[in-house]
């Protein structure tokens, strides 16, 4: 009894007198002690797998994981950005990619093959039409090229007349005034001729800007296989160049004009964003600066455009001047005449939070990052993102100065992240 007290003892002062128990109880029934000792580590574990249920925005990515991911750590920092001044405006058409089709002369309209709103390729009909100057133009290019055959006709005529007449006077069967008149009947058909070539020449460029061919005039010839005289008239207007129809005011069996505007076609894959600027405010904005703009149809995206004109009128009502901005627009999110809110960037500088851009990504129409909470735990944090600049973007809210981020590598974490919550669903 006195050794197993002393043997107790010695537990009780290098475990405590709780444990000592729990190995005096195991030794009274035998091998059961052994299994007490080695048992705890199997229920850490068993705790580990049961810290897989992490909390809402917590995902957990292995150091391993981390590094095949490329996954770098950036501190929330302090730092100078330029200043900011947030504006409304409007999108519009860049007025340089906009077509305003007119028929080329007056007609009667055959077919339609677009509507409003169409998108069009560069050189898509737009309309058939048949062109009544054109038939005239047709006609009036047959008679001239019948004329030109008949000149040239009389011109070889003349030309054989001449050349008898100068065999003949070399044997004096003929005067030399009757060699005179031959000659000059010879260079009159040949004036006869350059006039009829000039005539023909007039109506074939008038042909040409209503677009024929040299191929379409020589098919137009009487001794054609199949003449398309009868159809040579109608005309087709075709668009200029790739874009949106967004005007449209003809039908088919209208008389057209060549004053009257058909359609309006206008390239959106780039267009301006017009920012009304307080006259106070103009001597702060940075010429041929970026800007950054947002629209209510698309909350979570930010366009980015730049500034290449500042009004030199301001508007006596509003007091404001127009300032330019263009977007690339390929995608043709943008439509014309959405309301927009503006950021531009002013000559002043300010010190703002920031992180790198790499560092912001997009969850649930939110912007978010991962701060990391352990070497392989990571938070998500709901951020208030303002204006961009270079490789970082300022940080209005939802940081601290020193929290350490996830900059490169952020996508990793948000594809976690948002795995993580599909398994939860199911």
């Amino acid at each position: 009894m006195n050794e197993s007290l002393s043997w107790s003892d010695r537990i009780r002062d290098s475990r405590g007198l709780g444990f000592a128990l729990v190995l005096a109880a195991g030794i009274a029934v035998g091998g059961v002690a052994v299994w007490l000792l080695t048992d705890p580590p199997a229920a850490e574990s068993a705790a580990e797998d049961h810290a897989g249920d992490l909390p809402a925005g917590i995902v957990e990515i292995p150091e391993a994981a981390q590094k095949n991911a490329n996954v770098e750590i950036a501190a929330v920092a302090m730092t100078r950005v330029p200043g900011t001044l947030e504006v409304t405006g409007s999108v519009t058409a860049d007025e340089s990619r906009v077509a305003h089709v007119r028929p080329l002369a007056r007609g009667v309209v055959e077919t339609v093959a677009v509507s409003l709103g169409s998108r069009v390729s560069q050189g898509q009909p737009l309309l058939t039409y048949d062109n009544i100057e054109l038939g005239q133009l047709v006609g009036e290019f047959l008679t001239e090229q019948a004329g030109l055959r008949q000149t040239q006709t009389d011109l070889e005529v003349k030309r054989t007349s001449l050349e008898r007449a100068e065999a003949l006077i070399k044997i004096e069967a003929i005067s030399q005034r009757e060699l005179d008149v031959r000659r000059a009947e010879f260079r009159n058909a040949e004036a006869a001729v350059s006039s009829a070539q000039a005539r023909v020449s007039r109506v074939e460029e008038q042909l040409h800007r209503f677009g024929l061919s040299d191929a379409d005039l020589k098919a137009l010839a009487p001794d054609a296989k199949e003449s398309p005289h009868r159809d040579a008239s109608h005309s087709t207007l075709r668009a200029p160049f790739s874009g949106v129809v967004t005007k449209f005011d003809v039908a088919a069996g209208e008389v057209v004009e060549p004053d009257k505007e058909l359609f309006t076609v206008a390239d959106i894959s780039t267009v301006w964003v017009l920012a009304d600027v307080y006259e106070k405010d103009l001597s702060k904005i940075t010429r041929d600066g970026t800007v950054s703009i947002k629209v209510d149809a698309y909350p979570d995206r930010t366009f980015t455009g730049r500034i290449t004109h500042v009004s030199d009128i301001i508007d006596p009502a509003t007091r404001t001047a127009r300032v330019r901005c263009v977007v690339e627009n390929r995608d043709g999110a943008l439509k014309l005449d959405m309301f927009a809110k503006v950021v531009l960037g002013t000559s002043e500088e300010r010190q703002a939070l920031a992180v790198p851009s790499d560092a912001v990504q997009q969850v649930d129409n939110q912007s978010v990052v991962f701060t990391r909470q352990t070497a392989t735990r990571f938070e998500r944090h709901i951020v208030q993102v303002g204006r961009r600049s270079g490789d970082l973007v300022e940080i209005l809210g939802g940081l601290e100065e020193g929290q350490m981020v996830v900059g490169k590598g952020s996508f990793y974490l948000k594809t976690a992240l948002l795995r993580e919550r599909i398994g939860d669903e199911h």
